[in-house]
């Protein structure tokens, strides 16, 4: 659903740097110093189309006993062909954003 950077090393997803250089983004690893470049137009991960929608994205946390809480939004990139049930779910429920597809200690909410 999300374009997700991850380091091609060792895995690390939070750790990352980047700097552009016209239409890249060099991108470097804070744990192991990898380096590797990226476009900086997104793609979809599945079909690696560009014809994608913005949407924001609900950061759900567990706030107390099994009440969850949205605490905050992230915009994420949904491929108009690859994952149009979830854009068509976020229109319906306009203006709110789409939820996760896993809710943290409940798990999916909405099936593939």
């Amino acid at each position: 659903m999300a374009i997700d950077i991850t380091c091609p090393m060792c895995g690390e997803e939070e750790a990352l740097t980047g700097t552009r250089a016209g239409d890249e983004i060099t991108v470097e690893c804070q744990s192991c110093e990898t380096t590797w470049a990226r476009p900086t137009s997104p793609s979809c991960t599945n079909c690696a189309g560009t014809d994608l929608q913005t949407v924001p994205l609900a950061i759900v946390e567990r706030s107390r006993g099994t009440q969850l809480s949205v605490v905050g939004i992230r915009m994420v990139h949904l491929c108009r062909v690859c994952d149009r049930d979830q854009i068509d779910r976020w229109q319906r429920n306009r203006p709110n954003p789409l939820m996760p597809a896993e809710l943290p200690n409940i798990g999916r909410l909405h099936p593939d």
